[in-house]
């Protein structure tokens, strides 16, 4: 029967309690703060039964303040990229704060990852899980509307985690929740991941420019070192691909109302990971822009260190017609989901 336990975590500078939830299911340990809805850590064991730490975090509340990468992070309001910070809505402008160079990036100066939510903890049904709440002011990072958001991470008992995003506005809005999980099968800290094995079922990715934000094409992978239909390690076409992948991916149609995502193995542990999504899209990025810094227990995150797989709408998608829409409109809910599948071989 998977478990729920919880313990202060720390206070902000401002003195706002944080809370560390922990779910453990099967032989999988799940640990949350409320301090950014964040997915501080997941411990999974490898093929021999040795359990280890395969997502990058810190010890304490402390790095979670000071500057980070967004370490398991909740992104919000929006996800990605708005280029330029402005969007229109019913023929109103609006201007984001701008914090990506000239365009505005998962959430703005202090997006959702740096504001601190409401958690309720429960067991039931063969589930642990948790709910965070946050309210997001009319006209935060100069989003319009008030936004009411959660996130719900759960637990079974065969180790697969679920995470839930939903928002209700009563303003026309735009919205696109992920979580920016860094993952290393090798275990966090325990070298770079070009030797990881990724399969992606995508046809198609969005091309970007010098700024990272879509051209408005969908091209095909097919011939391109984006091509992850058939597996292959994150090292393999790296240099072709720049020296490093920060792109989206366009995911296949809803099936029993899930896309497949992808996989990703690392063959030394045997660990593995199966994610599916109710999102259009999956951004991966391979780490290669990472500042080397100590994390959870000193250990060293390099250069590459680990990777993200953001599921998401589209970047800048309300600025590109072409793309699914972001934009929420009173009386609609907001309600999108990932899961993954941890596994050892």
């Amino acid at each position: 029967m998977p478990r729920l336990t919880q313990r202060v975590f720390g206070r902000t500078r401002e003195g706002d309690e944080i809370l560390q939830l922990t779910l453990e299911g099967g032989q999988v340990s799940v640990q949350l703060i409320s301090y950014g809805a964040t997915l501080s850590s997941v411990r999974v064991p490898d093929r021999k039964g040795s359990v280890d730490e395969i997502t990058l975090g810190f010890d304490s509340l402390e790095g979670y303040l000071n500057p980070h990468p967004y370490f398991g992070s909740t992104l919000g309001r929006v996800a990605n990229r708005i280029a330029r910070g402005a969007f229109t809505i019913d023929g109103k402008n609006y201007s984001l704060f701008c914090n990506d160079g000239k365009n505005h990036l998962h959430g703005g100066k202090k997006g959702f990852n740096r504001n601190v939510w409401c958690s309720s903890g429960y067991q039931r049904d063969g589930i642990a899980g948790v709910v965070f709440s946050y309210a997001s002011p009319d006209g935060e990072e100069g989003y319009p509307g008030n936004l009411d958001a959660r996130v719900s991470y759960t637990l079974n008992e065969s180790g697969t985690l679920e995470v839930t995003w939903e928002a209700r506005t009563d303003r026309p809005t735009i919205v696109n929740l992920s979580n920016h999980a860094y993952w290393n099968l090798k275990g966090a800290g325990n070298g770079n991941i070009k030797d990881h094995l990724v399969t992606l079922h995508a046809e198609r990715y969005l091309p970007s420019d010098a700024e990272l934000i879509p051209t408005g094409e969908l091209r095909d992978v097919g011939g391109t070192p984006y091509d992850f239909r058939r597996e292959k390690t994150v090292g393999q076409d790296l240099e072709k691909a720049g020296g490093g992948y920060d792109s989206c991916y366009v995911l296949g149609k809803l099936v029993d109302g899930w896309r497949k995502v992808g996989m990703v193995r690392e063959t030394s542990t045997g660990r593995g990971m199966e994610i599916f999504a109710t999102q259009p899209g999956v951004h991966f990025y391979s780490g290669h822009m990472m500042t080397p810094m100590a994390g959870r227990g000193g250990k060293q995150f390099p250069v590459y260190g680990a990777f993200a797989l953001e599921t998401e709408a589209f970047p800048d998608a309300v600025n590109q017609k072409s793309f699914p829409s972001v934009i929420l409109r009173p009386g609609e809910t907001y309600s999108e989901k990932m899961k993954i599948r941890f596994f050892a071989d």
